[in-house]
């Protein structure tokens, strides 16, 4: 199948998300689609799976004029979208997501379905159990399981919105292994990112845009610089962090214990300084995140003591933390850290310190426009939350933070990122480290962890490594520990 997008058009409001995009796609290739945060990857995407019309522009299968009014007329088609958040029902099994939109109507032939899962499964390597409901999977195994509907619906050209955000290193093998497969068989594969090394090691050609508009297109082998100069205009030097003293401890972990319904943390172990930022390293589930939450007064502990600026506040509500200047940043922007349909200007005034039963409107208009400016969103007061880009999305987090923190934890802060908007987030940062702020983070990028951070700690299977000096660390080491490897 040939797939021809030509001169596309999208606007949202003054903002001109594709602007002008041709691009034609061949059966039998993985195309990149490569950009920074808000170029236009998704919305070309969505446009061509069906999610939402062109405002201008026409699109061709084989020659052939085409016109999709839902992502159920493209998959006809024979198009098929695996979102950066794939799109299931958490409360069904596995088997049940399977024949979401299958032919049939409400009737599930299960032995059918069953059959045909299990066949997709072992022929991608994919270890995924029909009954268990879609909530106790991973990131990964969600992502294989939506791929898989995708293949049962009959699709022949798979878009992949940032699939690597959240997975593990071998989930991302498996996926790559899985798309290089697909693409042999004579389906094409469209790869959206912005990660400059997964382009190079997985797409034989690459379409670069920058603020809705082509700037490029490039075949494989593809030069780092090539890319980075068609995605930013410019070269981009190498980020040098600026070492501070650090103050007095902030945050004392006594022989704590933590446990969810899938794991149990136990025996840890950490004391946080003023201006120290700690990297929490370790496969998804490992514990990092329950320890994250215990700190933030999100979850009680079982065992243990918490001391926060020198205060026992084990077992307090969290209320009590936010008092003691603690403040945590999700890694669900939408699901955990902002309120889909409110807007911005909504938002800057829950958070602002307005006292008495009334907003005063006018100021929180103001400190909205203030923010982002300060933060470089790229949004209006009047923007829902929902309709920003993933970038834009945890700007404004930051942005909606309280001054004078004294511990931040942030789970994830870059994911779905691309280098200049992360280097970005990491400055602001960074400038609260300078002020006094510690910081506690987890992170899929072993870089991002060893570049950033002053100590580590790996986390697996429930334990939790001595802190580590992460400037004796190297990538690969770390690694093999969080395999297991030397723990």
């Amino acid at each position: 199948m040939k797939i021809e997008l030509e001169d596309i058009y999208k606007y949202f409001g003054p903002v001109r998300a594709n602007d002008g995009i041709s691009l034609t796609i061949e059966s039998g290739v993985i195309q990149g689609l490569l950009g920074e945060n808000g170029a236009g990857k998704t919305t070309l995407m969505k446009i061509l799976s069906g999610y939402q019309p062109a405002d201008r522009g026409t699109i061709l299968l084989d020659g052939r004029p085409v016109h999709f009014r839902s992502p159920a007329d493209a998959i006809a088609a024979g198009i098929g979208m695996l979102h950066q958040d794939p799109l299931d029902v958490p409360a069904f099994s596995a088997l049940e997501n399977l024949a979401l939109g299958s032919p049939g109507g409400p009737f599930l032939n299960r032995a059918r379905a069953r059959r045909t899962l299990e066949a997709l499964c072992q022929r991608f390597g994919f270890a995924l159990d029909p009954d268990a409901p879609v909530s106790s999977l991973t990131v990964g195994e969600r992502q294989q399981l939506e791929m898989v509907r995708l293949l049962a619906l009959g699709v022949r050209v798979i878009i992949l919105d940032e699939p690597t955000t959240g997975i593990s290193a071998p989930q991302k093998a498996l996926l790559f292994q899985a798309l290089r497969q697909l693409s042999a068989e004579g389906l094409a594969v469209i790869f959206v990112s912005h990660k400059l090394d997964e382009v190079r090691e997985l797409c034989s050609r690459v379409t670069v845009l920058r603020q809705g508009k082509v700037t490029g297109h490039l075949e494989a082998p593809f030069a780092t610089d090539d890319m980075v100069s068609l995605m930013f205009g410019q070269v981009l030097g190498k980020y040098t962090r600026r070492p501070i003293p650090l103050g007095g401890v902030i945050l004392q972990i006594e022989d704590l214990a933590v446990r969810s319904h899938r794991l149990e943390v136990r025996g840890i172990h950490l004391t946080v300084r003023a201006g120290e930022v700690i990297g929490l390293a370790g496969l998804e589930g490992s514990g990092q995140r329950l320890l994250m939450l215990a700190c933030a007064g999100l979850q009680k502990p079982h065992g243990g003591r918490i001391i926060l600026n020198g205060q026992d506040v084990t077992g307090q509500p969290y209320p009590t933390f936010l008092r003691q200047g603690v403040a945590f940043v999700p890694a669900a922007r939408l699901e955990e850290g902002l309120v889909p349909g409110l807007t911005l200007r909504e938002h800057f005034a829950l958070a602002g310190n307005t006292r008495g039963f009334f907003i005063r409107w006018e100021e929180a208009e103001a400190r909205t426009a203030q923010m982002i400016a300060d933060f470089n969103i790229i949004g209006r007061p009047d923007t829902p939350v929902e309709a920003l880009s993933g970038g834009n999305q945890q700007r404004a987090l930051l942005a909606l933070l309280p001054e004078n923190l004294r511990l931040l934890i942030l789970e994830h802060p870059t994911r779905g990122l691309d280098i200049a908007s992360s280097r970005w987030i990491w400055h602001r940062l960074l400038e609260r480290r300078e002020e006094g702020t510690a910081i506690l983070f987890t992170s899929t990028d072993l870089e991002e962890l060893v570049e950033y951070s002053d100590r580590l700690v790996v986390f697996s299977g429930g334990k939790m490594s001595a802190p580590l000096d992460a400037s004796r660390v190297t990538v690969e080491e770390l690694g093999y520990l969080i395999g297991g490897r030397g723990l």
